[in-house]
């Protein structure tokens, strides 16, 4: 197993030393951009992790934000590019159709990019009806690393947000997952 974090604008002092991988939330919506992706990515890439940024999915114009979060993001050939898929702030979430279509559009709009769907257990068993996750699923649940409890395949587990975001990652090796990263 490989091991990563996941930051967002509030985790500006967070160390990339020791890990493999690093997502990034770049954007939310159609107007929210992290401005401290630049620098939070730069930190991952100095330590040799593989980079991966991702947009907080809310309802609505879908096709926009998939734009908006390939335009905006801070990625570069290899970056992984993610969908995070739970309730917003007020409680609502995109459909299931809209979650599929975002992932749709940005693979159409970044295809030497792989795309990943994130949610947690909850959404991902009592939400999603077409277990499309593009490239790969990155679930959370909270118990052992590695561990979720779900049967479908996933890519990543985030396992704790103590004291940040941890996750991990089903490859044999970090040079496994910059060559799956780098799709032909």
């Amino acid at each position: 197993m490989l091991h990563g974090v996941d930051v967002s604008a509030y985790n500006t002092s967070y160390s990339a030393e020791g890990l493999d991988f690093v997502f990034v939330k770049a954007t939310e919506g159609r107007s929210y951009l992290n401005p401290h992706q630049n620098t939070q990515a730069a930190k991952a890439r100095k330590a040799g992790c593989v980079v991966g940024f991702y947009h907080f999915l809310w309802p609505g114009d879908i096709a926009a934000q998939a734009r908006y979060f390939v335009e905006k993001c801070a990625s570069v050939h290899g970056d992984l590019l993610a969908c995070d898929w739970e309730r917003t702030g007020d409680g609502t979430c995109a459909s299931n159709a809209q979650k599929d279509q975002f992932l749709h559009a940005v693979k159409n709009l970044r295809p030497t990019h792989r795309v990943l769907l994130y949610c947690n257990r909850d959404f991902w068993l009592n939400h999603d009806t077409t277990s499309y996750a593009a490239d790969g699923l990155w679930i959370a649940d909270y118990v052992t690393a590695g561990h979720p409890r779900i049967k479908a395949k996933w890519r990543i587990h985030q396992y704790t947000d103590q004291p940040l975001d941890k996750d991990v990652a089903d490859f044999s090796s970090k040079a496994a997952l910059k060559q799956w990263a780098h799709p032909a």
